[in-house]
């Protein structure tokens, strides 16, 4: 998307190119009745200098696939190159202790551990691969319960990944990041998850109004403040929530919520009903570190209860299974479960393209 006229109804949507650049569809425009914006969220650099030129961001599949493919060409490197490794050579820093840095964290010292079984014997994990969490709040996961915060940290503690907080990012250069206390820690790989805004073409749609964030603002029945034929929702959204200050929190349960919570909305405004506000419930969190799990699970009838190993592991499989029976359907689902448990014997345990 890349325009927008609301006096016609009207958005546009930019030409597709091919990888050469060159155009396969021309710019198209489509009419519209309601129109929903869920277009999600960006990494949020905060203009420290450096981070767009030399970090890696985790926005979508393709920056994924990239970071992938930059960590094992950097293994194959180190492999086959005659002199020592150099200082940091091997070294990724992770900016951002969310959901999303614990996690990857977690990932990635399960994955080097397993490169010997690949031939990569000339690199010793333990003494060669360094993993740094830097998280400028006073602990990680700073969004979630503190018994958490606690025991994520400690689980990250004894995979002996370093996790520094309190730490704010200065500057980041092609070989370390600097941080406002005057630490340098040498890195190669820098991948950046210190948070999210909104896309930049938000704010340059007609007349609709944005926060700092570059989020688009709405009431708590999720339509904009300024038109009302548009609604929009989850992380591109700034949304209220009851009995606080702050808007509704960037989560996929938030965004879920919000979904369910919109089609019901819509429905009552082709029938020509007030629409319902929306609120957000808070039933827990699930952080996944590789080899476990932990988290809190929230309810009417035991409060907030945690739950970490095995348990934690199970329910946040069975969370990941839910989201693909909403997509998918029932039979899909158990299907796609049953080829996973038959496969699982013959699949590779880490992914190499």
């Amino acid at each position: 998307m890349d325009g927008l006229d609301r006096a016609r109804r009207e958005i546009g949507l930019a030409p597709v190119t091919d990888a050469a650049g060159q155009e396969l569809v021309p710019r198209r425009t489509f009419a519209y009745d309601t129109r929903v914006i869920a277009v999600g969220s960006v990494a949020n650099d905060f203009g420290v200098t450096g981070v767009a030129e030399h970090c890696v961001y985790l926005d979508d599949h393709r920056q994924a696939d990239r970071l992938q493919q930059r960590l094992l060409n950097d293994l194959l490197r180190a492999q086959v190159q005659p002199d020592p490794l150099r200082e940091g050579q091997l070294h990724v820093a992770i900016v951002g202790a969310g959901a999303t840095g614990v996690e990857l964290a977690a990932e990635l010292h399960r994955a080097t551990r397993r490169l010997v079984a690949y031939g990569l014997d000339r690199i010793d994990p333990g003494r060669d691969i360094k993993l740094n969490l830097i998280e400028a709040a006073p602990s990680v996961l700073p969004a979630l319960p503190e018994r958490l915060q606690v025991a994520t940290e400690e689980q990250l503690g004894r995979l002996g990944i370093e996790v520094l907080t309190g730490e704010q990012v200065s500057e980041v250069t092609e070989h370390a990041i600097h941080t406002k206390s005057g630490r340098i820690l040498p890195a190669e790989v820098k991948v950046w998850c210190a948070g999210v805004r909104g896309p930049d073409f938000l704010r340059h749609l007609e007349g609709l109004e944005t926060n700092r964030l570059g989020q688009l603002v709405v009431d708590p029945t999720l339509r904009v403040t300024s038109d009302d034929h548009i609604f929009a929702l989850g992380d591109c959204a700034a949304c209220p929530q009851a009995g606080s200050e702050r808007p509704v929190p960037p989560r996929a349960q938030a965004a879920h919520q919000q979904a369910q919570a919109l089609a019901t909305n819509l429905v009552r405004r082709q029938q020509h009903k007030p629409l319902r506000p929306f609120v957000y419930n808070d039933y827990g969190s699930l952080v996944s570190l590789s080899y476990s799990a932990i988290g809190t699970l929230m309810g009417n009838l035991f409060g907030s209860v945690m739950i970490e190993g095995k348990l934690a592991r199970l329910t946040y499989l069975s969370l990941y299974r839910r989201h693909q029976l909403a997509l998918h359907g029932f039979g899909w689902v158990v299907l796609s479960t049953l080829s996973h448990l038959l496969a699982r014997g013959t699949q590779p345990q880490l992914k190499l393209h």
